[in-house]
């Protein structure tokens, strides 16, 4: 069964904002049954804001491979959910966007991978039918995100 979360995020598309706590998020990484890229992000992060375009259209290119890329926004509570999506239709974002409601870092980030110092941008890249799972916390080149979803939707072998 896919968790509520998953459905609410693949349903809107862009169109709202959503709210979740890392719990939820949790849980939708651990019973996806597609491989899923979850972006971590902020509206006032320069490095953020350049890699999603090329995000979007790396999937986009791959929709035979059914990948879901979620982004994440940890911008701050006021931000939520009007100015982020004013800034995602400003910036043309269409992937489904949901904002963290956490305020600990301490508690959050390694919940997402024990690496995390909390740092963004940050990606991790989960296909739990092959059981591959990789973070990055820097921004990624259009090349190294092209081998790593290559790497996510590569048979076990």
């Amino acid at each position: 069964m896919i968790c509520a979360f998953l459905l609410f995020v693949t349903v809107i598309h862009g169109q709202g904002i959503g709210k979740v706590k890392i719990t939820e998020l949790e849980k939708t990484i651990r019973e996806s049954k597609r491989p899923m890229i979850i972006n971590f992000w902020a509206t006032f992060c320069v490095p953020c804001v350049e890699e999603i375009p090329y995000f979007q259209s790396a999937v986009k290119a791959h929709a035979r491979d059914s990948i879901l890329l979620i982004l994440v926004s940890l911008d701050l509570e006021d931000y939520y959910p009007a100015k982020i999506k004013n800034f995602a239709t400003k910036k043309k974002i269409l992937a489904p966007i949901v904002w963290l409601d956490e305020y600990n870092a301490d508690y959050f980030c390694p919940k997402v991978d024990s690496s995390w110092s909390g740092a963004i941008p940050a990606s991790l890249f989960i296909n739990n039918k092959t059981g591959y799972r990789k973070f990055f916390e820097e921004q990624l080149s259009k090349e190294k995100l092209a081998k790593e979803i290559t790497m996510l939707i590569s048979k076990p072998g």
